[in-house]
């Protein structure tokens, strides 16, 4: 098993802080990390232009990110993600609907919400359970589902 590199950027979140793994390229990975975490500001243009972005959105929860991404998975992990990519902000859906799009199960969507590289910048937080939150980040509660919430009400989609 391998361990996952050394985030290249800790920054500032309302909700605690994000962890930012790139290349000098390509945004790959973003993780939730719990409030009072030490920061690391952004030493390439690629993470300056990450941080600046994810300041817009939590300016304006309207703003599109633009950003050169690599998120890495299986190719229906892939898709899920990408449909992600079409749900605006202030909307959301279930993850039967979107299964059904998908021609999936929900589960198997799950699957792949929880396993999203870049939360935040791909919307994952815009998928609920049929009658309620349901879960984030492979969680079901704790600082995860708050981080959920704090997005969906910044949307005003909660």
């Amino acid at each position: 098993m391998t361990s996952a590199p050394p985030f290249a950027a800790i920054l500032p979140a309302p909700f605690g802080a994000l962890g930012v793994r790139a290349s000098a390229e390509r945004l790959f990975a973003l993780a939730f990390l719990a409030p009072g975490t030490a920061l690391s500001a952004p030493t390439s243009p690629l993470l300056e232009q990450v941080a600046a972005q994810l300041d817009a959105y939590y300016a304006n929860p309207h703003h599109r990110f633009d950003l050169p991404i690599e998120a890495r998975g299986s190719d229906f992990r892939r898709r899920v993600w990408q449909a992600l990519l079409d749900i605006p902000s202030g909307h959301s859906t279930t993850y039967g609907e979107l299964a059904r799009r998908l021609g999936s199960s929900a589960r198997a969507v799950g699957q792949a919400l929880g396993d999203n590289p870049l939360p935040v910048v791909i919307p994952c937080h815009r998928v609920l359970a049929a009658h309620g939150l349901g879960g984030f980040n492979h969680a079901g509660a704790g600082y995860s589902l708050d981080v959920k919430c704090w997005l969906l009400r910044h949307e005003g989609a909660l």
